[in-house]
């Protein structure tokens, strides 16, 4: 996978620790491979929990890396780490703060010994909070983007936090272009899913609201086999999607029109004829045609 990487990608010159294990580490680490940095996953005897619960999913992340396991609770393994990370320009950890600096790698002795060094560290919470336990389940039940009993179909906390991660260690590093010294950053978990919830909160996407039902187009809608998603918010889609179809535009209108054909069906016809229309596929469903380009304008 590396040897196909070509030199002109953004982070090709950037080396990346990472100690973080479950997935949003593994997520961001796994993002900024994908952008050219060489990355080097930091593994404990026991393993990274994800590689046993999605197997599939943790091999996926780490393609591309360097894996190596090390026991840094033992001194002469915790000094290998050391030499690696005098190489090495962001470290991204998932640990609390108590157990980094239990094994020295705390902020203010990872700045002392290897000056270069920038640092994302992922937490739950924020600040003193960063002890607090918790997860992305617990992180959505606090800012209410579950619906119980059923479990969350997206881990927005974790996935979202890894994208937050990444940009938040990107400019660590534009930081240190400017001053020449290694920088911080935190990320905590509970922020980014109190952000996340930030459109159901202005209802945006509560039961009727602008994206949650409130408009006809901007929906689901059955069909005469599955379910189709209508995004069709903007002035020239929904005139279009209206002339095409022949009717006024009420929810009643688009549901017997709909009805008409298949979820497949209304896909393809969508992509015909320029509209935001996709069939509700589910999680191992395959995905249509990836070639054919969306257009958002």
């Amino acid at each position: 996978m590396r040897a196909s990487r070509v030199s002109d990608l953004p982070l090709a010159d950037v080396r990346v620790v990472s100690l973080a294990i479950n997935l949003p580490g593994p997520a961001a680490a796994a993002r900024l491979c994908a952008l050219g940095a060489h990355v080097t996953k930091i593994e404990p005897p026991n393993g990274d929990p994800l590689a046993f619960g999605a197997a599939a999913y943790y091999a996926q992340l780490v393609d591309g890396q360097d894996v190596v396991t090390l026991d840094l609770k033992d001194g002469a393994e915790r000094e290998k780490l050391w030499t690696l990370l005098s190489q090495t320009d962001l470290l991204v950890t998932s640990s609390r703060p108590s157990a980094l600096a239990r094994l020295g790698l705390d902020w203010p002795t990872l700045h002392a010994r290897a000056p270069q060094l920038c640092a994302v560290s992922i937490v739950g919470h924020p600040g003193e909070q960063a002890e607090v336990a918790g997860h992305d389940l617990t992180y959505q039940a606090s800012v209410g983007t579950l619906q119980p009993p059923q479990m969350p179909a997206v881990l927005i906390a974790d996935l979202a936090g890894a994208e937050r991660a990444v940009a938040d260690g990107l400019a660590t590093l534009l930081q240190r272009a400017s001053t020449g010294e290694g920088a911080h950053r935190e990320v905590a978990l509970s922020d980014v899913a109190e952000s996340m919830a930030q459109p159901r909160v202005h209802g945006m996407t509560a039961s009727g609201g602008f994206l949650g039902g409130g408009l006809p187009a901007y929906g689901i809608y059955p069909t005469a086999a599955g379910f189709i998603a209508l995004a069709a918010i903007e002035s020239h889609f929904w005139k279009n999607l209206t002339e095409q179809l022949g009717v006024e535009g009420s929810r009643e209108d688009l549901e017997a029109a709909f009805s008409r054909r298949t979820a497949d069906e209304w896909e393809t016809w969508g992509r015909e004829h320029g509209l935001p229309i996709a069939a509700v596929r589910g999680p191992q469903a395959p995905a249509a045609d990836s070639t054919t380009q969306n257009d958002e304008d």
